[in-house]
């Protein structure tokens, strides 16, 4: 029955309203102005024709210079149609116009006025139904693990709404469900699955079961609403049909930017005088849909979807090409970087090794020419150990016949007190002498740690000839001549400095050792010149040859048939090693004259 007078109303209500608008239709060839009225269809087209023909019939008898007629649409098909201007007018769920309007620039000029609603602001909501023989399913904490159908992820009343609801309750219906099933529209669709046992729950627009059965299209029995809000004391408290989320905005109906602004006055006007009557058609001023906005906004879809970017899952969906190359290339970097680091701490450790070795290696080479160094000094002592024994031998005959001379005297009792100091006096003299000698040999002999210390050079030069002298027998004249100023000193190794002194001392006896006795005196000469002091040691010898002062500093180079040819080089060592030179010219009129400078430490005037 229920269905018979469905089809009854759905015949009916075209010829009434067609009559009524008969003027406006018999002036159509004169002129009148065809309005397209885009409808979302969520229930199909029969059902969309018989809900909103009385709308359409009513403006046309109101406005006979157009000619109103219904188009039906689902969510895209709507969107095109409006992208492609082949509507005039929009009649949608709120959710749908909050889009429509972001994305078209819809503007709404009137609310439906629905009688089942409490008002224009509260009239559209959604239900959770269910099976009534679920008894495990109460409220929305049950709904997780279970399978639940819907419209279409952007579907208002047949999605979101619910959606909302549950984040509200700490479930997030992507995670918490076991499936969401999309069956789109009809809605009837929704009804049947549940019915089935497809799935366990659906989402249905707020009255939507309540006018099937009053169709006679389901039995209202055989099914219940989850969380029902109607019987607490909320702003919900007294609404007529089954409610699981809060209540929003009525449809409107709306204008597209194609739509002259005389049209949207005229139709604003007259559906704002459209009595309510049996069709229940009513119509007020346009409601707030702000509350649709808080809702798109919180859920991050419809006009602002883009919120969903500014998440780590929204920007890795967006810019995933992107950050899949920024990972690229910061693991590159991080293994590039692991990889520098590795090889910086291995050349680090090889640098490492690298000086210990050069350390070790110049410890080495400094106990090497340390110990050349030592023994090119007992090497000079070896060749004057000859003379050396003859030198000592002197004051130690001495220091015997005074000894004898005593006894003689203390036997023959002629032992005078001023022959005992006389004798003693030599005694100590003598001793003090040849102990002088030894002690210079053994400083000059013995290993040591090279310090350097301010040396006067005069002084030092003194010690030297003193020590040749002390050693060899019948030593030629060493005549030292300075031009420093007082103070002037050199911050050096003495014992080192000596022993070049003493080898060119030695070289240059040496070259005149065959020669007249007026010509075997060396010469020692020192001076300052551009703050270095210059030490000059000559010979009146026979001279070198060009080729063989080309040579004279290289190791195992000798003019000498029992040299090593290790002299000249260690000394030239040292002196290098002390900031200086060491150099040898050709000497005026004869012989060598070898010299080396010093960086001076101090100059006193």
């Amino acid at each position: 029955m229920g269905r018979l007078r469905a089809a009854v109303r759905h015949c009916l209500l075209p010829l009434c309203f067609g009559l009524l608008a008969g003027p406006a239709q018999a002036g159509a060839d004169g002129g009148v102005r065809d309005i397209a009225i885009g409808v979302f269809a969520y229930q199909g087209e029969q059902a969309a024709t018989l809900d909103w023909a009385p709308v359409t019939h009513f403006l046309n008898a109101r406005l006979p210079g157009y000619r109103f007629h219904l188009e039906h649409f689902d969510a895209d098909s709507l969107r095109s149609a409006i992208r492609d201007r082949r509507v005039d007018l929009v009649i949608t769920n709120p959710g749908y116009y909050v889009a429509m309007e972001y994305e078209f620039g819809l503007s709404r000029i009137a609310t439906l006025d629905s009688p089942q609603a409490l008002s224009p602001e509260r009239a559209t909501g959604s239900a959770l139904i269910v099976r009534s023989d679920r008894g495990d399913l109460h409220g929305f904490e049950d709904l997780r693990g279970q399978r639940l159908a819907a419209i279409a992820p952007d579907a208002f009343g047949g999605y979101l709404l619910v959606v909302r609801e549950m984040l509200a309750q700490g479930i997030d219906a992507e995670s918490r469900l076991k499936e969401v099933r999309f069956l789109g529209v009809p809605m009837m669709q929704i009804v049947e699955a549940v019915q089935r046992g497809e799935v366990d729950a659906g989402v249905v627009r707020s009255c939507f079961l309540e006018q099937a059965a009053a169709r006679g299209e389901i039995d209202l029995g055989a099914f219940r609403v989850l969380a029902d809000r109607r019987g607490g004391a909320g702003p919900e408290a007294g609404f007529r049909c089954g409610l699981s989320t809060p209540l929003y905005p009525d449809w409107p109906i709306a204008v597209t930017r194609s739509a002259d602004r005389g049209l949207s006055k005229q139709v604003a006007q007259a559906l704002l005088a459209m009595p309510g009557g049996e069709s229940g058609m009513a119509w007020t001023v346009p409601a707030d849909y702000q509350p649709v906005r808080d809702l798109y906004r919180e859920l991050r879809t419809g006009p602002y979807a883009y919120l969903r970017d500014i998440t780590p899952a929204g920007l890795l969906r967006r810019y995933w090409p992107a950050l899949l190359v920024l990972g690229l290339v910061l693991t590159a970097w991080g293994v590039h970087t692991v990889r520098v680091e590795h090889l910086v701490q291995r050349r680090t450790a090889e640098l490492r090794a690298s000086l210990r070795a050069r350390d070790e290696a110049e410890a080495r080479v400094r106990s090497h020419q340390e110990q050349m160094e030592h023994l090119s000094r007992l090497s000079i002592l070896g060749e004057l150990s000859g003379s050396l024994a003859h030198e000592i031998n002197q004051p130690l005959t001495t220091i015997g016949n005074y000894a004898r001379s005593l006894l003689r005297r203390q036997a023959d009792g002629r032992l005078t007190e001023a022959a005992v100091v006389e004798a003693c006096g030599e005694i100590d003299s003598e001793a003090e002498r040849a102990g002088g000698i030894m002690r210079r040999i053994r400083d000059f002999a013995r290993k040591r740690t090279a310090v350097r210390e301010p040396v006067d050079m005069p002084a030092l030069i003194d010690g030297t000839r003193k020590l040749i002298e002390g050693m060899l027998l019948q030593a030629p004249p060493i005549v030292c001549e300075s031009n420093l100023p007082p103070g002037c000193e050199v911050l050096a190794d003495a014992p080192q400095i000596q022993q070049v002194l003493l080898n060119l001392m030695k070289n240059a006896i040496d070259a005149g050792r065959d020669l007249p006795p007026g010509r075997q005196g060396v010469e020692v000469r020192l001076d300052l010149a551009d703050k270095r002091l210059v030490v000059q040691v000559a010979d009146r010898g026979c001279g070198l040859s060009p080729e063989q002062q080309a040579h004279l500093f290289e190791p195992f180079f000798t003019t000498k048939p029992d040299g090593l040819g290790l002299g000249l080089p260690i000394c030239k060592t040292i002196i290098e090693a002390h900031g200086g030179r060491l150099w040898a010219q050709s000497n005026v009129p004869s012989g060598m004259c070898f010299s080396f400078s010093l960086p001076c430490h101090a100059v006193s005037n």
